[in-house]
């Protein structure tokens, strides 16, 4: 029996989020940002953020949505217990929503 394949064309476009994900991940990372994204499984724990970025003992939680993007039920309950434990959770439309923790390092001196 042979197996469907999409076309390259088709497989390797990126979706909205892949770009947005992927601008987050290369701005964070110029500057000096250690980012990684979430690999989602069955066991996964429900709504977890797409990316975690780390800098100096700072760990931010980032989920990336498009610009009208919503989050889900388990996402926004996933947000509140990052930031009920102290942490930081983010929702990121573009890379310019993540600006502020590059600058923080500036403003640092580092």
């Amino acid at each position: 029996m042979a197996s469907y394949s999409l076309p390259t064309s088709v497989k390797s476009r990126p979706q909205p989020e892949a770009r947005i994900r992927r601008a987050v991940s290369q701005y964070l990372a110029l500057g000096g940002w250690f980012v990684f994204p979430v690999v989602q499984s069955a066991l996964s724990y429900k709504g977890i953020a797409d990316l975690v970025a780390i800098r100096h003992g700072r760990v931010v939680f980032i989920e990336v949505k498009t610009a009208t993007g919503r989050l889900s039920a388990h996402q926004e309950a996933f947000g509140e217990e990052v930031r009920r434990a102290g942490g930081e959770y983010i929702v990121a439309r573009s890379a310019g929503d993540v600006a502020h923790l590059v600058d923080a390092l500036w403003e640092e001196g580092d």
